[in-house]
């Protein structure tokens, strides 16, 4: 059974996201790279958004004992390590400082645990407000 995430917990989420996926945005601004590579870093952190709550998605169905085909579950899988073996090759080859790359490794991570954490957030607020409307309906 869940219960519905604390008012700051859900902030704390928001705000993580937030400034990860800000932080990194502007890092890869105002960096001395090419267009094209700024597009590629920008592309695989959205990559690594929408594959991490996909996969964050996926497990928590499956432990729920909801349906999820096997074939979702690996891509979902599939995704989420290719968009961090992108980042990571992308960094390794990239020429920029050691800082640099730390702050996009950071930012980076950040901004995937952080989509996690809202997502989870927002299934359990509407299951909790479900469960709740349920309880009403019932009991008077």
């Amino acid at each position: 059974m869940t219960q519905k995430p604390s008012a700051a917990f859900i902030g704390a989420s928001w705000i993580a996201l937030g400034s990860g996926i800000l932080a990194f945005i502007i890092g890869v601004w105002n960096a001395e790279m090419e267009l094209n590579e700024k597009g590629y870093y920008f592309t695989v952190l959205m990559f690594v958004l929408f594959a991490a709550v996909s996969l964050q998605k996926c497990v928590r169905d499956r432990m729920e004992g909801l349906p999820v085909t096997n074939i979702y579950y690996g891509l979902s899988w599939t995704a989420t390590i290719m968009a961090l073996v992108l980042m990571a090759v992308g960094l390794w080859n990239a020429t920029i400082t050691k800082a640099e790359k730390g702050f996009y490794s950071m930012s980076f991570m950040l901004s995937m645990f952080a989509a996690i954490a809202v997502q989870k957030n927002t299934r359990d607020s509407e299951m909790n407000e479900r469960r709740i409307e349920w309880v009403q309906r019932f009991k008077g």
